[in-house]
């Protein structure tokens, strides 16, 4: 798509007043953000504290933590005090960190909750995401293994919710320009879906779909189609383009982002289970990996 193409998909999408009107009608109005029991979440915190008053919505903060597994054999003998010990330290850490995420999102904030327990981290998020409408996680898994913190791949494929993946570092999301890196599958029409209030409040939009060799002109068709729902929603599409994955499909989205000066890049997580072991594609890999901006992604 040529620029005179993006422009005039821009001009159907409405003037500002009319998008942001619209925007209001589709909003997250719940945002939870998981707090690390050993990491430093301060800055997701924040990050997910600034979405929450974006989109007038509860902000919760959730957290766990479970005793490791205890060696079944050798000189290390487990007596019920010690493991009442090792429980009231993990009550006194939840403690901490409930602390730290009410500090940081404001003393003032009414529409604020808080939820822990001590129970395996992936589980428990899986099982309270009912009570969220986004996500909001590191995109590295943080220190202590499964007993202290959650996995950001299980995570994607079990909660069933949008998940926001926060670079280390990253306070702030301003979302004003969006990457979608579509793909024609199931996982990339419901990232999209789900990304529908950033959407709605983005300045411009770019969907890119990383393209096998030979397969450019069935890919613009795809991408014309987005554009085209997308315009029908009243989001302006600044470009939509085919390109081929010479360097990798995650590669390329970040290329792309980092060109444009995108901070949210938005696409599916494409992955499967196999003897209970999380395999996921490239892209999602590539992306889990090392995306220096945040993604948003479903399955």
């Amino acid at each position: 798509m040529n620029d005179t193409s993006g422009m005039r998909l821009a001009n159907r999408a409405g003037d500002a007043e009319i998008r942001q009107a619209w925007s209001w009608m589709v909003a997250y109005t719940t945002v939870m953000v998981h707090v690390d029991v050993d990491g430093k979440p301060d800055a997701r915190i924040r990050l997910a504290a600034t979405l929450a008053d974006r989109f007038m919505a509860t902000l919760i903060g959730i957290s766990s933590c479970i005793l490791p597994p205890y060696p079944a054999e050798g000189a290390y003998f487990v007596t019920p005090e010690l493991i009442d010990e090792e429980r009231r330290d993990m009550a006194v850490s939840l403690k901490r960190a409930e602390e730290a995420f009410r500090n940081l999102a404001g003393p003032g904030r009414t529409r604020i909750e808080w939820r822990s327990a001590i129970e395996v981290p992936d589980d428990y998020l899986a099982a309270n995401a009912r009570s969220g409408d986004l996500l909001v996680i590191a995109r590295d898994e943080g220190p202590g293994g499964i007993c202290r913190t959650i996995n950001p791949g299980t995570t994607l494929l079990t909660t069933g919710r949008p998940v926001l993946l926060v670079p280390p570092g990253v306070d702030t999301l301003r979302a004003e320009h969006i990457v979608i890196g579509w793909k024609e599958c199931r996982e990339a029409r419901r990232a999209m879906a789900d990304a529908l209030p950033f959407l709605h409040q983005a300045k411009a939009v770019s969907i890119v779909e990383v393209c096998e060799a030979g397969m450019e002109a069935s890919g613009r068709q795809h991408v014309e189609d987005v554009a085209q729902y997308l315009a029908r929603h009243r989001i302006a599409v600044a470009s939509a383009s085919a390109v081929p994955a010479a360097g990798g499909a995650a590669a390329e989205l970040i290329r792309c982002a980092t060109a444009e000066n995108a901070d949210l890049i938005v696409t599916g997580a494409y992955g499967h289970t196999r003897l209970s072991e999380w395999i996921f594609g490239g892209v999602t890999r590539g992306l889990l990996a090392g995306s220096p901006v945040c993604c948003l992604m479903a399955n």
